[in-house]
């Protein structure tokens, strides 16, 4: 059953997902950092206030997907999502550190970085979600803004090898993210799934959220130009 009009079999998880990643993809414009990356423009000096920052949000994010996990503790298909997030944050977090050793960051600037507000709404905002919203309605939310993040980490991948002349493992965390995560859109489906069986979706919201999340990922963006 359809929480938000009522009728039964209204949305499929394959159509609320996609849905949800066509209607709040960002248009070609309205991210001018990743075009002036893409043609080589941007300051070398982005690549470590990017490292600098990500270090802090995806920290940030890996908390908040183990706490969903943990509130979705009963409902394994949601788990699993979640779960599988936080470890891919690990993973991600040790790939950063190529970038950051390009940039010439030691641990003590890591440390003691003072990160741009701009930039940490994102992950503040994640944290909120973890709070109080239906875990199942995050996981559309997310994937949302996953198919606009990955497209982003695929052209900053590419510039920093032809444009800026970066070695690999300085490109690893943009790769990481590039990559189509097989994996997780199967476990987003089931999640999905699971949720509108339990009547635990309610689309709108979803799409707020998503929404929202694409609204504080350009403000990221822009903070940092």
């Amino acid at each position: 059953m359809d929480r938000e009009n009522g009728t039964p079999g209204a949305h499929t998880p394959a159509a609320l997902l996609e849905d949800a990643a066509r209607e709040l993809a960002p248009g070609a414009a309205d991210n001018p950092l990743v075009a002036r990356i893409a043609a080589g423009e941007a300051p070398r000096e982005v690549f470590t206030v990017l490292a600098l920052e990500q270090h802090q949000v995806i920290a940030a994010d890996r908390h908040s997907f183990r706490h969903l996990a943990r509130r979705a503790g009963g409902e394994p298909p949601v788990r699993a999502f979640f779960a599988a997030l936080a470890e891919g944050e690990t993973q991600a977090l040790d790939a950063l550190g190529g970038l950051a050793a390009a940039c010439g960051l030691g641990d003590a600037a890591v440390r003691e970085y003072e990160p741009r507000p701009g930039c940490q709404a994102y992950p503040s905002y994640v944290a909120r979600l973890a709070l109080e919203a239906e875990p199942a309605d995050v996981v559309i939310a997310l994937s949302a803004n996953f198919a606009a993040w990955g497209g982003y980490c695929a052209t900053v991948a590419h510039a920093l090898r032809t444009r800026y002349g970066f070695a690999g493992p300085a490109c690893a965390f943009f790769d990481f993210f590039a990559e189509p995560a097989g994996d997780l859109a199967g476990l987003a489906h089931e999640a999905v799934r699971h949720g509108l069986r339990a009547g635990r979706v309610t689309p709108g919201l979803a799409r707020r959220y998503g929404r929202l999340l694409q609204a504080y990922e350009l403000m990221f963006w822009n903070a940092i130009a």
